[in-house]
């Protein structure tokens, strides 16, 4: 591979996918269905019922 054609990465972030700055995820808890905001280095458990099986939300493309 020829060097002059390399551009290295910019370290932006994809304009396509949601920035993972906020460290918030959302899950939707296997007991009672709601929905359930948890950020990064939060304990897994839902708000609710405070069960500890959560689904991660499916992306939306």
């Amino acid at each position: 591979m020829n060097r002059d054609g390399y551009s290295a990465p910019s370290g932006q972030s994809n304009p396509h996918r949601p920035s993972a700055a906020t460290g918030t995820m959302w899950y939707q808890c296997a007991d009672c269905g709601s929905r359930v905001s948890i950020n990064k280095g939060e304990h897994i458990r839902c708000k609710e019922c405070g069960h500890r099986v959560l689904y991660k939300e499916r992306t939306k493309r």
